[in-house]
C-alpha cells in the first residue's frame, strides 16, 4: 500500500517554526511531535528568520499590485476633488434653494457634512423666520395707505408722518426694515438719468476742427473772414 501524502497548512508551519525559534524543544522533539522530518523543521525556522528581517526592514519595497492600487486611489481622490469644486460653482446662490437640497434623513451623510458640501452654514439651515408682530402689521398697513397717496415719501418722511399719526416716536430704522419687507421705496430722480441710450443716433459737431481767426477784436467762425471795413 502506498502512503498518502500529508498536506501541511500555513498556520501549522508557522507554529512549528516559532517553537523552533524559542528553543524550548529540540528539532527532533518538534519533528516527532508534529509528525514531520527534522530537516523540514530546520528549513521552516530558517525561512521564518530570513523573512522576519525583510518584514521589519525600513523602506520595504511594495509589490507592483500595491503600487497600482495606490495610484488608482490618488487618481480617484483627485477626480473627486475636481468634481466637488465644479459642483460647488454650479450650486444656486440662494440660501433657500440650498436648504431644500439638504436631506436630513440620510443614513450615511450627516447634516453637517451636507452643509459643508453645499457651502451652507448650519445656522442658515436651521434658521426659521419669525412671524411679524401685530404692531408691525398695523404699521405696514398705515405705510401702505400713505405710500399710495405720497409715493415720494422716504423712510425719514414716513417716520415723521407715522409719529404724528400714532402719537408715538417711530424709529427711522424700523421704517427702513418695514419698507424693505414690503418691497417699496421712495420714487425720486435717480442719478445719471441723462445718459443717452446706446441706440440713439449721435450727430457730429461740425465746428470741432474749425480754426477761429481773430482780427480787429472780432471773433469769426467762418472759414473766410471778410473785414468789417469792406
Amino acid at each position: 500500500m502506498t502512503r498518502k501524502r500529508r498536506s501541511l497548512n500555513a498556520p501549522l508551519k508557522a507554529k512549528v517554526a516559532l517553537a523552533a525559534v524559542r528553543g524550548d524543544k529540540t528539532l527532533s522533539q518538534l519533528a516527532s511531535q508534529h509528525g514531520v522530518h527534522g530537516n523540514q523543521v530546520s528549513a521552516w525556522k530558517r525561512k521564518l528568520l530570513s523573512e522576519a528581517v525583510e518584514l521589519f526592514a525600513a523602506g520595504r519595497k511594495r509589490t507592483k499590485k500595491e503600487e497600482v492600487s495606490e495610484d488608482e486611489l490618488y487618481e480617484q481622490i483627485g477626480r473627486l476633488k475636481m468634481e466637488l469644486e465644479w459642483l460647488k460653482k454650479k450650486l444656486p446662490d440662494s440660501t433657500e434653494q440650498k436648504r431644500c437640497l439638504v436631506d436630513a434623513g440620510h443614513a450615511k451623510i450627516s447634516v453637517r457634512r451636507q452643509c459643508d458640501l453645499l457651502d451652507l452654514s448650519r445656522s442658515s439651515y436651521y434658521y426659521k423666520k419669525a412671524k411679524a408682530s401685530l404692531d408691525d402689521l398695523r404699521l405696514m398697513r398705515l405705510i401702505d395707505e400713505q405710500y399710495m397717496r405720497t409715493p415720494f415719501f422716504g423712510s425719514r418722511q414716513m417716520a415723521v408722518w407715522l409719529s404724528r399719526q400714532t402719537e408715538q416716536r417711530v424709529n427711522r430704522k424700523c421704517m427702513q426694515r418695514l419698507m424693505r419687507i414690503m418691497g417699496i421705496e421712495a420714487i425720486y430722480p435717480k442719478p445719471r438719468t441723462t445718459r443717452r441710450h446706446p441706440a440713439h443716433q449721435v450727430f457730429p459737431y461740425l465746428l470741432r476742427n474749425l480754426e477761429i481767426t481773430r482780427k480787429d477784436q472780432v471773433w469769426s467762425t467762418d472759414i473766410t473772414y471778410v473785414p468789417l471795413s469792406a
